[in-house]
């Protein structure tokens, strides 16, 4: 569906006329939700338990609902929110989710607004004037601005529906993707104590269910659970020393769209290089690439202009792609959650997808390293705190409040450390309160002009692309030429018609012209003294913040290796038992699975994989000495019966400890 402006103007006033509603904020609404439903989404009915985690919220209970990825979340709030008076807050960490679902609501003649990090301060109050004169049924808001004066301020004077906490996870200390922001959502709560709470999450373990809903101060607990089996998907550990000729292998051998996941930017784009050198259109994501260039690369994937995207684990939630045929990862994750939730990207549309561990045994060693990585010696993390302080020339008992732009490398350089220990040891300070670690803040792009109003009228011959950027500023920013502005890049580009980087080169010519200064977004770590800079001698971890959450994460380390390792026990049965939900029947379409219903044929294939194997070693022609096998570091049993049958059928012949293709 375009989006035009007039729907926008649409979405201002209100959007469509909604369903009538009782005066009761908390009541179901006279028009039954199954109505919204149809009105708004064209759906006839709910799926799984959308309707229980609704009627639920409706009633005024505070309510989790566990819906594994793909489960339709956002409907059980949405319909709700446009079924009770008021605002429905909800709290995601994800800006493009926010601005996504925005956008996806105003199509639907539903006002709703945001409030994240990359706005200024009269848009944020813009919002938040809006909801308080109730022209909005949904205000989307990141964890990190609700500590903010200017919003808890406002809230006061917001009818709040009730608040929606997606990611629901993330506010436990026992989850993998613990978020100190989130303990705000408690403190919010406070503020709005008559309000009821919709946690909502695809990842949890029976220890973070309950740590949910006693960190979110839950009246009296009430769970509804979604089976988080996908029938339709297969799991599959791939055991292979060449991890990038197997997953050139399987993007051959599986069509349509894949998303290939890997630990490292790096590893990214070097992997895409290969799969395009080999002929698979693909693109890289990460978060240290450009907003603009993040959504390009997702708009590309998404629309099948390109087929594959390597991403980081910065990539894939709040994505809607259901035909995503094949998730790979290339690398392993550090926790069942982790895969669960990104593997559960496939086959979103029901139909037959595939989840693909690549693993080989210098995985296990990685892994486990990754515990000390992350959890460095107490005394490293002293020393870093130390340095820190060398670093800004921080004497002791001064920086309370302190800020100031962190260059991780120039540090490690002069400290002699590595990035990945000193990465760690921040935030563990960060979670200890000593300081505040931010390595990758949205810093919006800044622009002022440099000549007079009048003197910028006279201005003849300029490109039209540069005209059109100029015109776009005016009609869109006041002030430009007293001081610098935030701005939205991506806005200017759609009002001029151009693109992000038509855009940005412009703002760089014109900035070369000395009609404007251009100072572009970056994303440079910043770090704040949340107290005063103590000796190190007094510096103390608790044990919550040290040992516990690195006995955690070592336990979810060694469940990993345990899901890649075993063999013997369907992969759909070990990651529901991981979850708490049992079953008593295997998938019957995992390789293990697959591996028990014929091994004949799977011990067959492996076979003709070891000889295949074997003969690329030696198709160059030249003679291999018969120890050069063990690099392909296939089984012991395969590449002696692979080679045995070589021989024997003399497809390769053997001299002095030598061998070579007949």
């Amino acid at each position: 569906m375009t989006v035009t402006s007039k729907d926008f103007d649409t979405a201002e006033n209100g959007g469509q006329e909604l369903p009538a509603i009782e005066s009761n904020p908390h009541s179901q609404c006279s028009t039954p939700y199954s109505q919204i439903l149809k009105q708004y989404w064209g759906y006839d009915d709910f799926r799984g338990i959308q309707r229980e985690i609704i009627e639920s919220i409706g009633a005024g209970r505070d309510t989790l609902g566990l819906m594994p990825t793909g489960g339709g979340k956002s409907i059980a709030f949405q319909v709700p929110a446009l079924a009770m008076e008021g605002v429905c807050l909800c709290v995601t960490p994800l800006i493009a989710l926010m601005k996504d679902q925005v956008l996806h609501l105003r199509q639907r003649g539903i006002f709703a607004a945001a409030i994240h990090s990359g706005m200024s301060h009269d848009d944020i109050l813009r919002a938040l004037e809006n909801c308080i004169f109730g022209k909005t049924k949904v205000l989307y808001i990141s964890p990190e601005r609700l500590a903010s004066e200017l919003f808890q301020t406002k809230l006061r004077h917001i009818n709040v529906s009730f608040i929606a906490v997606d990611e629901a996870h993330c506010i436990s200390q026992w989850g993998y993707d613990f978020r100190p922001s989130y303990l705000e959502i408690a403190r919010i709560r406070q503020l709005k104590p008559d309000c009821p709470i919709l946690a909502l999450t695809a990842t949890a373990t029976p220890r973070v269910v309950d740590d949910i809903q006693e960190q979110l101060q839950f009246k009296e607990k009430n769970v509804f659970r979604m089976s988080f089996e996908r029938a339709n998907l297969a799991y599959v550990v791939r055991r292979t020393a060449d991890k990038r000729g197997e997953l050139k292998h399987i993007l051959n051998s599986v069509g349509g769209s894949a998303i290939v996941y890997v630990r490292s930017r790096k590893r990214s784009k070097e992997a895409a290089g290969e799969l395009c050198e080999a002929g698979i259109k693909a693109t890289f994501y990460h978060a240290g690439l450009d907003n603009d260039v993040k959504d390009e690369r997702q708009r590309q994937w998404q629309q099948d202009e390109v087929r594959v995207i390597v991403a980081t684990n910065a990539f894939g939630m709040g994505i809607d792609k259901p035909d995503v045929r094949v998730v790979v990862h290339l690398d392993c994750p550090d926790s069942i959650e982790a895969y669960f939730q990104e593997a559960g990207r496939a086959g979103r549309d029901g139909r037959k997808a595939y989840a693909v561990l690549l693993y080989n045994d210098a995985d296990e060693h990685k892994l486990r390293k990754r515990i000390s990585d992350t959890f460095p010696e107490k005394e490293y993390i002293y020393r870093v705190y130390e340095h820190i302080a060398y670093y800004y020339q921080m004497a002791v008992g001064d920086g309370y409040g302190f800020t100031r732009e962190f260059n991780i490398d120039d540090f490690c350089h002069q400290y002699r450390h590595f990035p990945i220990q000193v990465n760690s040891a921040l935030h563990i300070l960060q979670r200890a309160g000593y300081l505040e670690y931010d390595e990758d803040p949205d810093s919006r792009a800044r622009v002022m002009f440099l000549t007079g109003r009048d003197e910028l009228y006279r201005l003849e011959h300029l490109p039209a692309d540069e005209d059109s950027v100029i015109v776009s500023l005016l009609r869109n920013y006041g002030g430009l030429f007293a001081d610098y502005c935030y701005i939205d890049e991506s806005l200017i580009a759609r009002q001029a018609g151009l693109t992000a980087q038509q855009t940005y080169l412009a703002l760089k010519s014109l900035a070369q012209k000395r009609i404007l200064s251009f100072i572009p977004r970056r994303n440079v770590p910043f770090i704040r003294y949340s107290q005063r800079r103590e000796e190190t001698r007094h510096l103390w971890l608790p044990t919550a913040v040290y040992e516990e959450r690195r006995d955690q994460y070592a336990a979810r380390i060694e469940a990993m290796i345990r899901y890649a390792q075993t063999d013997d026990q369907c992969r759909s049965r070990q990651l529901l038992r991981y979850f708490g939900e049992t079953r008593s029947t295997d998938c019957g379409q995992c390789d293990v699975c697959l591996s028990e219903h014929d091994g004949t044929m799977v011990a067959e294939d492996r076979l003709a994989a070891a000889k295949l194997r074997i003969q690329e070693l030696l198709a160059d022609g030249e003679r291999h000495h018969v120890t050069e096998l063990l690099s392909l570091q296939l089984p012991t049993d395969q590449l002696d019966a692979a080679l045995q049958y070589l021989l024997a059928e003399e497809f390769v012949w053997q001299e002095d400890g030598y061998l070579f293709l007949a």
